[in-house]
């Protein structure tokens, strides 16, 4: 399966018109004008990946043929998994060897036994060294589970090492979201070498999801320096998704600086920097294309959007801009293709003012002609999908309570179990309860005592980086269901209408999860055929390119691509909502639902309802706040945008696009 083009022009996911592509190379040299390392910028990741795979894959074949060893740099990480799968493919469908490649890794957590979940150790050959014909011998990765008192001697030798060989051909990287390359953290010199470090907050944030808890992540490691990583002769730095646009645009347009250590690049006379859309976001000539060269207009989003940028540097609502404002900032090519300032502050203003409204389902007897929705029918069957078990109410809590009282037959379908995210000590307290009520009845069994032993015993004597075994698995997303329901409960939806759907994907017991496959798709396929949705919410926060977020949303693309044939197709419309982490830029939105504080309240206490969520989830990132609190302050937000263009001032706002199947 693959979604490759898929994706329609006008649709927000798809970034592609909304930047130059360069017609030749001196059309490049003005487009990247901001950029001070050579960038490439694809659609996709997994176009990325497989550019940077075959770049590589070409490299070693010229060694090949010279009788001569290459030596590779690899990185570890969600990142480069991509480029790794594609090597794995290209060996086993086109043969190519890696019998004459010696690979050195950038780093290792420490202290780390390699038989560890989660040593990199493992990860490489997991996703690599297993899969290829690489000599053991050949492969090179940093120790986590040494002496203390051996780690500089094998650090010296690391460096040596990689030097006897006269450098690396190639260096493979990712880039943490404190612009670390390897583990080279903010403050790390130019000349530095292969070291044990202590890892930055951040990066230990981000590392949280695979440990089960920042507490858990290692607070040192083991990474080559910035020396080396500068003398390879060439240097690819892969970067995905949206998470990564921000640290990207400085590593890219930013002055050279220790704390943006991946800065360093531009001194390199050799980097080449391989992003996806999400992960150029932020750079001025996807962002603000205007500022680098003269834009098609005839995209209404790309106008909107220049609109909107032009109220935020001017701090003027959109009526009040003038001819003046627009020239001063660039943008003196969009008027003299609208024609006037005031007729085209007139249409924006229109165009955002239609996308706000009350009435999510669509307003029954009412001229749709300018609204978000459509009329009829004026009572919908609506399907809201949530990843997890709670993404639902953090998301749109408030446009669901709105759907159910204004009569539309809402569903909602839980993709996966989330069983993950409930902690030990949570699911503790439960088996405990448990184990109370039965023996206050004297109910209990035998049966049911040996099974209370069985699993207290393992979760006191749990690892760190074991799996849990199935009974707790079950128990855990027990919890989630109970939550869910109580949520939904709350905002009135049916409770015959809940359904979790438990896709097989996520079912591993790790963080880790098995990729996307045909079963999950049929069961998608199944439950939209039963239901036949006019209306269909899904989340479309894809900053996390490997999240599953990311493989939940896939599912359903697939899911509608199969079915767009049926009948009931014709008449579905498909919105996308965001997670807790991010919301949709204001020039993308197309349907806007403004929330009272009354309705943000009760908002907040759908998602209360979620308590192994509220106290201690696990996965939290780096944003300390409460889901509660991130949504508000989300919505707020939203609102605060849309005032300050000069729309009326609501209290709250969720915002959603529509995506064309």
């Amino acid at each position: 399966m693959d979604l490759k083009n898929k994706l329609n022009s006008n649709n927000p996911l798809f970034y592609g018109t909304t930047y130059h592509k360069p017609k030749n190379l001196a059309h490049r040299d003005i487009l990247v004008k901001y950029e001070k390392i050579p960038t490439i910028i694809c659609d996709e990741s997994k176009e990325a990946s497989q550019l940077v795979a075959k770049e590589i894959a070409e490299k070693i074949k010229d060694k090949q043929q010279k009788n001569e060893l290459f030596i590779l740099g690899l990185a570890t990480g969600s990142t480069p998994i991509g480029v790794y799968s594609e090597f794995v493919r290209m060996h086993r469908e086109e043969g190519l060897s890696f019998k004459n490649v010696v690979t050195f890794n950038l780093d290792e957590y420490y202290p780390m036994n390699k038989e560890s979940v989660h040593s990199y150790y493992l990860f490489m050959h997991k996703h690599l060294f297993n899969h290829i014909d690489i000599p053991p011998e050949n492969v090179n990765i940093p120790k986590g589970d040494l002496e203390y008192n051996e780690i500089y001697e094998f650090c010296q030798m690391y460096d040596q090492k990689i030097k006897s060989y006269g450098g690396l051909d190639i260096q493979l990287l990712g880039i943490g979201r404190t612009g670390h390359i390897g583990f080279n953290e903010p403050g790390s010199q130019l000349n530095s070498n292969t070291r044990l470090v202590v890892l930055d907050t951040l990066t230990k944030q981000d590392a949280a999801r695979e440990f089960g808890g920042i507490t858990k992540v290692p607070m040192r490691a083991i990474t080559m320096g910035i020396d080396s990583i500068m003398n390879a002769k060439k240097v690819y730095l892969l970067g995905l998704g949206e998470g990564k646009a921000g640290i990207l645009k400085k590593t890219v347009e930013g002055p050279i600086s220790e704390q943006v250590p991946a800065s360093y690049l531009q001194l390199h006379k050799n980097a080449q920097m391989v992003l996806d859309m999400g992960a150029a976001m932020e750079l001025t000539r996807v962002k603000t294309p205007w500022l680098v060269d003269t834009c098609d207009w005839n995209s209404d989003r790309l106008v909107r959007k220049a609109v909107v940028w032009l109220c935020q540097q001017t701090k003027k609502p959109i009526l009040k801009l003038t001819t003046t404002d627009y020239i001063n900032h660039g943008l003196s090519d969009l008027i003299s293709d609208k024609g006037s300032a005031y007729s085209l502050n007139i249409k924006v203003f229109n165009d955002l003012q239609h996308t706000i409204t009350g009435w999510p389902g669509g307003k029954p007897n009412a001229d749709d002609s300018h609204r978000p929705e459509r009329k009829n029918p004026a009572q919908k069957r609506v399907v809201v999908f949530s990843p997890h078990p709670d993404d639902d109410v953090i998301s749109m809590g408030g446009t669901l309570i709105r759907l159910v009282e204004q009569g539309h037959e809402v569903h909602v379908a839980y993709q996966v179990s989330g069983n993950i995210a409930v902690s030990d000590e949570y699911t503790n307290r439960f088996i405990s309860f448990h184990n109370l009520y039965t023996n206050y009845y004297d109910s209990g069994n035998e049966k049911e005592k040996e099974q209370y032993e069985k699993t207290i015993k393992f979760l006191k004597e749990k690892k760190n980086d074991e799996k849990d075994i199935e009974d707790i698995r079950v128990l855990k997303g027990l919890i989630r269901r109970m939550e869910a329901k109580a949520a939904c409960r709350f905002a009135g939806v049916n409770s015959n209408n809940v359904h979790f759907l438990d896709l097989p994907f996520y079912e591993t017991g790790a963080v880790e999860k098995n990729p996307l496959s045909i079963d999950d798709v049929e069961i998608l396929k199944d439950f939209l055929r039963d239901l036949k949705p006019h209306q269909i919410f899904a989340a479309g926060d894809l900053s996390d390119p490997h999240g599953t977020h990311r493989v939940c949303l896939d599912a359903i693309l697939y899911a509608l691509e199969d079915i767009k044939e049926d009948d009931w197709m014709k008449d579905c419309w498909l919105w996308l909502y965001r997670g807790a982490w991010h919301e949709w830029d204001i020039d993308q939105i197309e349907m806007a639902v403004p929330i009272s504080p009354e309705e943000l309240y009760r908002k907040r206490e759908a998602i209360f309802r979620h308590q192994s969520q509220k106290e201690g989830a696990m996965f939290m990132g780096d944003d300390s706040r409460e889901f509660w609190q991130r949504a508000e302050d989300r919505n707020q937000a939203t609102a605060k945008l849309y005032d300050e263009v000069g729309m009326a001032e609501y209290e709250a706002m969720e915002a959603f696009v529509r995506y064309y199947p």
